[in-house]
């Protein structure tokens, strides 16, 4: 089966070995997404309501790139720092997903950069 890499216009250089998306049989997997500007440094320090938004808004451009929508979305996993932000992550994360709402899990752990709040990896499936 092949593969597409997904890049939209103007995406940082990642800071692992990895690419913001691939696209295969008309699924597209996008990667572990921090709230990073485009020199990788995290942004909205200490607003994880902020960096919710900013994840989901460069979700939804490696989606949009490779055809599909947020209503395509089957499935997030959320990490994020502490439960204290989770009330808020939901409420930015209800207005990106207001149908139905794909499958998730959510878990509390550490992240490559202490100020990062959240991040989540997303599937979707956009056709063939």
């Amino acid at each position: 089966m092949p593969k597409t890499v997904i890049t939209p216009p103007g995406t940082s250089i990642p800071i692992a070995p990895f690419v913001p998306g691939t696209l295969a049989d008309g699924v597209v997997y996008v990667s572990g997404t921090l709230p990073f500007d485009k020199e990788n440094n995290v942004v909205h320090i200490g607003d994880a309501a902020a960096q919710t938004r900013h994840v989901l808004e460069t979700i939804k451009s490696v989606i949009e790139t490779a055809g599909g929508t947020m209503d395509d979305v089957t499935f997030n996993s959320i990490f994020i720092t502490d439960w204290n932000n989770y009330a808020a992550v939901n409420e930015v994360y209800a207005g990106y997903f207001p149908g139905d709402k794909p499958a998730r899990f959510c878990i509390q752990c550490g992240l490559v950069k202490p100020d990062a709040l959240i991040e989540i990896a997303t599937v979707a499936h956009i056709g063939k």
